[in-house]
Order: structure tokens, then C-alpha cells, then sequence
């Protein structure tokens, strides 16, 4: 790998960017890809603006030591309370040429093709319900749609604690689902914010009406940054292609390679790393 090249950085507060970075290695596995996890400090999903802001940034800034080119904020939570000032305002001054993007633009572009009604919902943390990230980008692009938020605080911590296929997770997914619905009844698309939630799909289908459709993040990002890649062939030769992958986590390497076995169909190595800003 040269100086000029290097991986893909593919960045989330814990476990679920892996089924984002999953569909995109199964779509571009010529690239290579360096995997941080900020678990030591995760979940993102209650914090404040300002504390995911700085510890997105903290996390870009370690992705640009190790030679990323392009990050890409596998994150909800990161992508809507942090991605807008660090592309404004910190990118500029950190390296222009340079590229972070996040996950909710691709998923927005999504949604036209799929809701026949118009009416889409939103399931995800607090941080990204509350920010309206969502219903900004959705209508930014598609003003005529109507979007309707639903914050699932305990979606994700049932995911990371193994609770995801046990009968007490039905409670807490037929409750939110039913909020949803009963602020819309005319939701027809429903959008996964949190890339925790697919391992929830089972569970979700039980309580969803007819027909609705779902948007699972992984695949949209994955085809969105292979086109973003086609677009923009400059930033494409700066991405090393050797095909190889390496985890981080800012917590303990053995629990991160155990529950990774969740989300990847494979056995991973990880090692820990700090990215923690020194005073």
C-alpha cells in the first residue's frame, strides 16, 4: 500500500456498521477496509450533539492516521449529529481532499422508489429521531413525502446484549411498531435508522401490516458508495485494492470478536486501539 493510496475507513460507536460494512464488501471486495468500533464508549444514540460530535471527530482524525482517504460513518446516531459540521467545518482544515460521508443521504434516495403512499416511517436511537436528519434529507429531495419518526431506545442494547431472538424482545418491537402506526396509519415504508435493526427483521415483520416495505440501510450504502466511487474516479484511486480488512475497537478485542460473530458470517481478529483527544 502506497502513501498516496490507503483502506476504506468504516466507522460505527459499536457493532451494528458491520452489516453495513458486510453488504458493502460482499458488493466492492477488491478494496480494502479498516473497521472502527467505539465501544468503550458506546452507545451514541442518548448522548448530546456535542459529545458525538467530538467523538466522531476524534475517530476521523484516527482513520486519517491510518491512511483512509474515505471514511464512510457506518452510524446513525454519528452521520446525523456530527457528519454536517466535520464535512463544513473540519475537513477543510484537516485535508480538503479528504472524504467523510454518512448513511442517511443513500437511504433517503431510497424511499421514492419504494412508498407508494408517500407516508414513510422512521425507526431509530433518540439522537437520530430527534435531530430530524431524516425528514431534512427525505425532504430535501422529496418534499411531498410525509415522514414520521419513532425513537427506539432499547432496540439496539437488545441486539448488543444477545436479547434480539428471545420472546422479550416481541414487547419492545410491537410497542414502537404500534406508535408508529397510530401517529400514520397510512405508512407504507418503514426505514431501519439504526444498522442494529436488521437482526430485529424477524421480529419486526410479526408486527408490521401487509405489504409494508422495509429499508435495511446496508444494501443502499453499499450500492451509493460504489456509485459515489464511479463519480468521482479521483478519490476512487486514492482507495488501496488488495482486498483486505482489519477491526478496531476502543474496547476489548476478545468481547468485539465474539460479538461480531452476530453480525458477520465469519471469524474475525481484533485489536484494541485509543482515539481518545489528550489534554
Amino acid at each position: 500500500m502506497s502513501r498516496e493510496t490507503g483502506p476504506i475507513g468504516i466507522f460505527d460507536s459499536g457493532y451494528g456498521g458491520l452489516t453495513v460494512l458486510s453488504e458493502i464488501r460482499a458488493l466492492m471486495p477488491e478494496y480494502d477496509y479498516i473497521y472502527l468500533g467505539d465501544n468503550a464508549r458506546a452507545p451514541y444514540g442518548s448522548r448530546s450533539y456535542e459529545r458525538v460530535y467530538q467523538f466522531t471527530l476524534e475517530a476521523v482524525k484516527w482513520f486519517f492516521r491510518q491512511g483512509c482517504r474515505l471514511v464512510i460513518l457506518a452510524c446513525n446516531t454519528a452521520s446525523a449529529k456530527a457528519l454536517r459540521t466535520i464535512q463544513q467545518i473540519d475537513l477543510p482544515t484537516l485535508d480538503p481532499d479528504r472524504r467523510v460521508l454518512g448513511v442517511i443521504r443513500p437511504t433517503a434516495e431510497s424511499v421514492s422508489t419504494l412508498s407508494q403512499s408517500g407516508h414513510i416511517g422512521v425507526l431509530g436511537t433518540e439522537g437520530t429521531i430527534y435531530s430530524g436528519s431524516y425528514e431534512l434529507e427525505i425532504r430535501k429531495l422529496f418534499p411531498h413525502i410525509t415522514i414520521t419518526g419513532e425513537a427506539c431506545p432499547m432496540w439496539a442494547p437488545l441486539v448488543e446484549n444477545r436479547e434480539y431472538d428471545k420472546p422479550g424482545a416481541n414487547y419492545f418491537i410491537q410497542q414502537h411498531l404500534q406508535k408508529l402506526f397510530e401517529k400514520d396509519p397510512l405508512i407504507d415504508t418503514v426505514i431501519l435508522a439504526c444498522t442494529h435493526y436488521p437482526l430485529l427483521m424477524d421480529k419486526i415483520a410479526l408486527y408490521l401490516p401487509k405489504d409494508t416495505k422495509v429499508i435495511s440501510q446496508g444494501r443502499y450504502v453499499a450500492e451509493s458508495l460504489r456509485d459515489y466511487l464511479w463519480r468521482h474516479p479521483e478519490m476512487d484511486k486514492k482507495c488501496s485494492k488488495q482486498g483486505s480488512i482489519y477491526y478496531f475497537t476502543t474496547d476489548s478485542p476478545e468481547r468485539f470478536e465474539q460479538e461480531a460473530s452476530i453480525f458477520l458470517n465469519e471469524q474475525i481478529s481484533a485489536r484494541r486501539t485509543d482515539i481518545e483527544q489528550k489534554a
